[in-house]
């Protein structure tokens, strides 16, 4: 969470929102961590944190009348699979071409379950929230 707020800062989130964005990454590392215990499929528990992030995101960018995207990449941020894309790289560099091949389209399968979360929500959110009284009035 920790270094999250670090990032909230360079991607200039001013005043009560870098703590928000921390919040909303440690919410979404707890939702991948519980949706682990249950299904124990790591990329349908990134799509699950990624659908709980991007619901928090939404709701605190209404909140606090600001765009959305500092709030969703801010608490994306742990689960992106960094480690995966380097572990790929290193097999293709060694020469192990089936685990180059494997860890690539698990980490590909990560990002885009990550993205397509995210997504989802938010166009299920902005088609249904329009029709009801904005947040905080």
């Amino acid at each position: 969470m920790l270094a999250c707020v670090g990032f909230g800062l360079v991607f200039n989130i001013q005043g009560w929102g870098v703590l928000i964005c921390g919040f909303g990454a440690g919410l979404g590392w707890l939702a991948y961590l519980a949706a682990m215990e249950l299904s124990a499929n790591d990329i349908l528990s990134a799509f699950l944190a990624a659908v709980v992030i991007g619901g928090y995101s939404e709701w605190m960018a209404r909140l606090r009348r600001c765009p959305v995207t500092g709030y969703l990449q801010v608490a994306l941020l742990p689960l992106v699979p960094g480690a995966g894309i380097y572990h790929a790289m290193q097999y293709c560099v060694s020469g192990y071409t089936q685990l180059f091949l494997t860890t690539l389209l698990h980490t590909f399968g990560m990002a885009a379950a990550l993205s397509v979360g995210a997504m989802l929500t938010s166009s299920v959110l902005r088609a249904i929230l329009p029709r009801f009284a904005p947040l905080g009035r």
